[in-house]
């Protein structure tokens, strides 16, 4: 299965996704089409080849969309789309204030025949009729030209969008107008109603026009995010090969290449500190405000700021392999997935335009046959095309399909500015149902990394000259617990000596010779089989902790004791007793044995904790609480955490662990910090809760507008929809889901 996403022209509303996908999903080989609203893009599933760019865009070029060609090395759009797309802004900027002022001026007309002290307009109304004649002809011909173009298409081949219906309510009107002023006597004679509605045409086209303008504004601010991710790219880069200094493009940075930079500067890619000491600004990747500490050894992060001392690092990652590239990557592709609540916004939109044309022949049918009895024949004509203009202009499927996506597209932009990635819209939407929050235990709720937590000696000797001999031989290990006790060793700024006669016990100990006397360190097992007497009430309280003991001995005396621990994130409590109180369950799966597990869990604040699990228990663990009715999502970062993080409803890996992790896994928390759980799942639930508002109102708008339109409330209440208003209606009802999912953006997390 092969998949690509190209950008869309010419798409205006939810509807035009749908034309868009059935009729690409017609071509060979393609078996799934999904055309994405508000990114104006189009992603292809094929069990085959992909068909070309050229054959998508003559499959849909007739019915007014296209491919839009851009240079894909710039990540730019076509110099001719930018001038389409300037040109009808600037026409709907001009036009609006006209359409502002003929409002202004049909208020006035309408308040001056309802209420008496309201003088009539100073312009005699044929002379005001032929004004308004010659500018509805002006905006029609220019700015309607896609509404005309639209209803044409629809002549043609019996496809319907938003523009359509635009399309065909202001021709109704124009025609019926223009009729009344080139042909007044036929009206007369017939004694056929007069009434023009060449303000609506105008009010109409600027109005929607001018609402597209800001909805198109606004819809761009929902992928900011991504565009600041984008914009966060180095263009070019320092490297070092053969001795000498090159500039390059970082597309041709390649593994292993020393990378220099400078204060002030970009990293442009992946790797591992070589020489020099800095700090270097994260935010932009994790959304933590203070710069990090980088020296020898320490990985960093293409996109990430140098903001002091001088760095050499050797390129671990580049290209699309780059924490920041993956980073984009998700982002787009989770601001393009759709979440399951968008299917019933998508089953409305596919059969909304052609319900609504139905709609509005209906009532203005209605309006002849059973107005003329009540009203006349006269009135009723005007009423019917009253209605049928206004039922055309104020269905708006756009907010329909603005509903879901510029909510979903918000909320994984600040999810990924706070270092939370999520995979796609349907992890997001499933995360604010968890009931059950299981973690892993190493590298999850503990550092992953273990530490001299305290030292103990038996011995009068100097605490320095011992743990400089425990510094010598553990040097020449690679045990985990050897690299915590250099670690420490280093910190304290101990030094260290020449060993000879080095021995290594796997998983026991070490033996070795330093300035001439034999010493050994390692387990309590090992230290017996060096017939070393070990005071087991000492080891006892170590382990009683759930810390390792690490014993040194002189041939057969005892000289001291550390502890070494794996110790819980200092966020740990924080976050699981949040998650306890928005009604989490929160239980802790680990592979560690049962009493360092219940000592973790009862630092961090677990109680329900299952130990000595292999990576298939975990696995089974989550199926059973999944039959017991729970939604569960499961924290962890190592390989054996992904068959579990696969089973999960929602997998949630840190970007600390393991690739199969992250791979495995729906979000991603960026450097392993466990109180971005808390704020995912917050996350989750605002951004979902801003998707219903917005189908809510979507809904409402349309349940309510569209009777009104068709003048169902003017029997019981004389209710009737004047079609400038609802034009203004229409455009407001999409700005303001867009707004709404904008205010996503700004809520406290």
């Amino acid at each position: 299965m092969t998949r690509i996403t190209i950008p869309i022209e010419g798409m205006h509303c939810a509807s035009c996704a749908v034309i868009i996908g059935k009729e690409v999903a017609k071509l060979p080989h393609v078996t799934s089409a999904q055309a994405h609203y508000v990114q104006e893009s189009l992603t292809i599933e094929s069990d085959g080849p992909l068909p070309s760019k050229d054959a998508i865009h003559q499959a849909i070029a007739p019915y007014g969309y296209g491919v839009r060609f851009v240079d894909e090395t710039a990540d730019a759009p076509s110099t001719d789309y930018i001038r389409n797309e300037t040109h009808l802004d600037t026409r709907a900027l001009m036009v609006f204030p006209s359409a502002l002022i003929v409002f202004f001026l049909m208020l006035w007309d309408m308040m001056a025949n309802t209420i008496a002290f309201v003088p009539a307009m100073p312009i005699p109304m044929q002379v005001f009729d032929r004004m308004l004649f010659a500018l509805a002809t002006f905006v029609l011909l220019w700015v309607g030209t896609p509404y005309i173009r639209a209803f044409g298409r629809f002549i043609r081949f019996r496809v319907a969008n938003m523009d359509t219906l635009i399309g065909l309510g202001t021709l109704v009107a124009y025609g019926y107008s223009g009729a009344v002023v080139l042909l007044p006597h036929v009206f007369v004679r017939y004694n056929l109603p007069t009434h023009t509605y060449f303000d609506v045409v105008i009010i109409v086209i600027g109005f929607v026009s001018f609402g597209k303008h800001m909805e198109a504004l606004a819809k761009r601010k929902t992928g900011d995010a991504l565009q600041s991710l984008l914009s966060l790219q180095a263009k070019t880069a320092t490297v070092s090969r053969d001795g000498k200094e090159y500039e390059v493009s970082i597309d041709s940075i390649q593994q292993g290449d020393m990378v220099l930079v400078r204060p002030g500067s970009v990293l442009p890619v992946d790797g591992t500190v070589t020489e020099g000491s800095s700090y270097v600004d994260e935010s932009m990747l994790t959304g933590e405000p203070l710069a990090v500490s980088k020296r020898e050894g320490d990985a960093v992060y293409g996109g990430t700021l140098n903001t002091s001392g001088y760095l050499v690092y050797r390129a671990t990652k580049v290209g699309t392999q780059t924490l920041l590239a993956r980073i984009i990557h998700m982002v787009r592709e989770a601001q393009q997935s759709k979440a399951p609540i968008e299917a019933v916004a998508d089953k409305v939109s596919a059969v909304f335009v052609p319900l609504v044309l139905g709609i509005a022949i209906s009532s203005f049918v209605a309006w002849l046959i059973i107005g003329t009895s009540f009203l006349g024949f006269s009135q009723s004509l005007a009423m019917g095309i009253t209605s049928l203009v206004s039922v055309l202009v104020i269905a708006c499927p756009c907010a329909l399909g603005l509903a879901t996506p510029t909510a979903i597209i918000v909320g994984v932009g600040k999810g990924a500015r706070r270092g939370i990635l999520v995979k796609d819209a349907a992890t997001l939407e499933l995360l604010q149902k968890a009931q059950v929050v299981a973690m892993d235990k190493t590298g999850t709720i503990t550092t992953g990394k273990p530490t001299v937590v305290s030292t103990q000696m038996y011995t009068k000797s100097n605490e320095k000259d011992i743990m400089e001999v425990i510094h010598s031989l553990e040097r020449k290990s690679e045990h985990p617990i050897a690299h915590a006790i250099v670690q420490y060793a280093k910190e304290k700024n101990l030094a260290h000596h020449p060993v000879s006669a080095f021995e290594n016990r796997e998983g026991a100990g070490v033996r070795g010779e330093v300035r001439g006397k034999m010493y050994f360190v390692g387990s309590p097992r090992y230290m017996q089989e060096q017939g070393v007497n070990v005071d087991a009430r000492a080891v006892r309280a170590v382990t009683e902790k759930g810390h390792t003991p690490v014993l040194i001995a002189s041939e057969s005396t005892l000289l001291g004791m550390l502890a070494v621990a794996d110790t819980v994130k200092p966020e740990a409590k924080t976050a699981v007793a949040k998650l306890i109180q928005m009604g989490i369950d929160v239980h802790m799966l680990t592979g560690d044995d049962s009493q360092t597990a219940a000592h973790i869990g009862a630092q961090a604040g677990i109680t329900h904790i299952q130990a000595q699990l292999m990576p298939q228990d975990k696995l089974a663990v989550v199926s059973s609480l999944q039959k017991q009715g729970n939604v569960v999502a499961i924290v962890g970062d190592g390989v054996n955490d992904a068959p579990a993080l696969a089973q999960a409803d929602v997998g949630i890996a840190m970007a600390t662990g393991a690739d199969a992790a992250i791979e495995s896994a729906g979000i991603t928390l960026l450097h392993g910090d466990l109180s971005k759980l808390v704020t995912a799942i917050q996350l989750s639930r605002i951004t979902m809760q801003g998707v219903r508002q917005n189908l809510f109102w979507a809904f409402i708008y349309n349940i309510v507008g569209i009777p009104l339109a068709a003048g169902a409330f003017y029997p019981l209440f004389g209710w009737v929809l004047n079609p400038a208003f609802a034009g203004f209606a229409m455009a407001m009802s999409s700005l303001s889901v867009v707004a709404n999912s904008l205010r996503i953006g700004r809520k406290k997390l």
